[in-house]
């Protein structure tokens, strides 16, 4: 058997090395929506082991790249900002988690909202920058660390 690299894992480890750390944020933002997403088709599954599987795997991915939000903030920098987005993580998180254990889809709904809320301001905030020939980084390395 020949190994095959698959392109689209090749495009993303090149689109990860080579973003800028705003961009990088972005597309954590985008990923976890995306897993978000994925978690609710498990809602509609009639195997109780896809939908036990596909809730838990996506909730806990989507989890895993909110931590790597929450680490990533410079709160002596970041100042208030920063302050803020870790409660709201923190918050998000705890949400994630009840839906993943009980199994219920209102925690991750509204996880959903306020991720693609802060995703939506985050592309703003950068596309602004860019149209200004302003470094992106800037902005978002007062925020993270």
């Amino acid at each position: 058997m020949t190994y095959r690299p698959d392109p689209g894992q090749s495009y993303l480890r090149v689109a990860t090395q080579t973003a800028s750390p705003g961009q990088l944020v972005l597309m954590l933002y985008d990923g976890a929506i995306r897993f978000l997403e994925r978690a609710r088709l498990g809602f509609g599954a009639d195997d109780p082991l896809e939908f036990n599987q596909t809730i838990h795997n996506n909730v806990v991915r989507a989890q895993e790249i909110l931590f790597e939000l929450n680490v990533a903030l410079n709160l002596e920098q970041g100042g208030e900002l920063a302050t803020t987005l870790r409660r709201l993580y923190d918050y998000m998180d705890r949400q994630l988690d009840e839906s993943n254990r009980s199994k219920k889809e209102p925690g991750i709904l509204d996880v959903i909202g306020r991720l693609t809320i802060l995703r939506d301001a985050w592309a703003e905030m950068l596309r602004k920058n860019e149209n200004a020939n302003q470094a992106p980084e800037e902005v978002s390395l007062s925020v993270l660390g």
